[in-house]
């Protein structure tokens, strides 16, 4: 089967449209991702083919420096949030109809879009070609936390169109049981199915005889709880649990951010983050509980530690909280309270054998051998002709 994915990012670090085309390509499918200003020197592995779409909008030109990564005078700032909601819709709206454009010259079984910027592009490149589309949603669009002014109008038309469009979907893919729900509750679907965001199953070696820090790996940016990091980061370093920050940075937020006694590192490859995760011995998965997004997701970096064999403190905010009780992965704080993250970190280290022997009790479970078969079900049901229903329901 010839698979056409569709997804407004890089690709080059996008590991779960990496994960799930390589999966479909060891299974004997063919897979071809067009992305959104793809680096040009981004290798994809072996058996997928990239093509890419630039991110030009009626405000910014492709290539025109962003003023994003600009420390802005308020009245910039103001200007930025008033008239951000456009220039993304404009953004993703161009890059839509290049996707189209691109896809309208390529030959395909089935189209496989990912998250609401692709949604509108896969379902019309679908009903064109007469072929199937899977819809496979990141997040609860709607949830998901703003940065600009609000848009009721706009968030209204959007839910509008992610039900009608996705209710034609052979089968719709999301990453967690919360979301799963919350998309059959909303647009009365009967075919959400989930494959997580796990990473694949890794040697962990030896368990640290105790952590000799605490590390986030992820996108540095609002909403996820590292102002509170921060607050408790001298009183963690004062246990022998120094504070690391790694990932790309929203540079606006940065400019504002008071690191205190963090450390602020460099992104880098999935497969040295695992290294950096296993050197540290407790990682740090935290975000806000203001977004309903929040509170039904599971960020892949519960599942990155998971890989690593190591030990969370976590937010105690829904599906993620849920989950760290469930496998006994970590400890919990209230989001936005230093003391209970430090008394959490406590917590960890007075523990640490068992968390870390639960960690790697779950890991068979919490890991892509087990959402990439489900991922590879779905597909056997498409070649199969099954319904819907066969491949989605609970």
């Amino acid at each position: 089967m010839k698979i056409l994915m569709l997804v407004a990012t890089t690709v080059a670090t996008d590991t779960r449209v990496l994960r799930e085309a390589t999966a479909l390509v060891e299974v004997g499918h063919s897979v071809h991702v067009i992305g959104r200003s793809v680096p040009e020197d981004f290798v994809p592995p072996e058996g997928i083919t990239v093509s890419s779409i630039g991110t030009s909008s009626v405000f910014r030109a492709e290539g025109t420096p962003s003023l994003t990564g600009l420390a802005l005078p308020p009245h910039m700032r103001f200007a930025r949030w008033v008239l951000l909601p456009q220039h993304r819709n404009s953004a993703f709206g161009r890059w839509a109809d290049g996707a189209i454009a691109d896809g309208r010259g390529r030959e395909f079984d089935v189209v496989h879009a990912h998250d609401f910027t692709a949604l509108r592009a896969g379902a019309t490149l679908a009903e064109e070609r007469g072929v199937p589309f899977v819809y496979d949603t990141h997040e609860l669009w709607s949830g998901r936390p703003r940065e600009y002014r609000p848009t009721p109008l706009l968030d209204r038309r959007e839910r509008r169109v992610e039900g009608e469009l996705g209710s034609r979907a052979a089968v719709v893919i999301t990453v967690g049981d919360g979301v799963a729900r919350a998309l059959r509750e909303r647009y009365g679907w009967p075919h959400v199915t989930v494959v997580r965001n796990t990473f694949p199953r890794a040697n962990p070696g030896e368990p640290l005889g105790g952590p000799r820090g605490l590390i986030y790996a992820g996108r540095l940016a609002a909403y996820r709880e590292l102002e509170t990091v921060a607050d408790a980061s001298a009183r963690l370093a004062g246990l022998g649990l120094p504070v690391a920050l790694r990932g790309p940075a929203d540079p606006t937020w940065l400019a504002s951010f008071d690191k205190k006694a963090t450390r602020i590192e460099l992104p880098c490859s999935p497969e040295e983050v695992t290294g950096h995760l296993a050197a540290a011995g407790l990682v740090l998965v935290t975000h806000s509980d203001r977004w309903e997004n929040h509170r039904l997701a599971l960020p892949n970096k519960l599942f990155h530690a998971v890989q690593a064999g190591v030990p969370v403190v976590a937010t105690d905010v829904g599906e993620l909280a849920a989950t760290v009780r469930a496998y006994g992965l970590g400890t919990l704080y209230t989001p936005g309270d230093a003391d209970a993250l430090v008394e959490a970190a406590r917590e960890a280290v007075a523990d640490y054998a068992g968390l870390t022997e639960a960690v790697r009790a779950a890991a068979p479970e919490l890991s892509w051998d087990t959402d990439g078969a489900r991922l590879v079900e779905v597909y056997e049901g498409l070649v199969n002709g099954r319904t819907r229903l066969d491949v989605g329901g609970e």
